[in-house]
């Protein structure tokens, strides 16, 4: 399985699609399906029937996952979008360092 560049917790801006330029912070990492779902992003409503873990039933609003060639990760030094090298910093594992800033992620 191959890693992804993007983590749970980073921060990243949506490239394509109608919610495109928002920026949003990843709460679930999909590696199997390269997908994650970024806070206020590809938000839909589910209409829930009334149940004994909701017993009002109602509306909810949720996020849907994106594809992660969609987002680009936003880098936390210079606040743009980047794109990412691996690199490593002394004798230390690799890090996720920014190519605009040349600073770690």
């Amino acid at each position: 399985m191959k890693s992804m560049h993007i983590r749970k917790g980073d921060t990243v801006e949506v490239l394509t699609g109608k919610d495109r330029k928002k920026r949003g912070k990843v709460l679930k990492v999909d590696r199997k399906q390269r997908r994650v779902v970024v806070e206020g992003v590809n938000r839909t409503k589910k209409h829930l029937r009334p149940s004994q873990s909701a017993p009002q039933g109602g509306v909810v609003d949720w996020e849907l996952p994106v594809d992660v060639s969609n987002v680009m990760l936003v880098c936390s030094s210079c606040g743009r979008p980047t794109r990412i090298r691996r690199g490593r910093r002394g004798g230390e594992a690799f890090a996720r360092i920014c190519t605009r800033c040349e600073r770690e992620i």
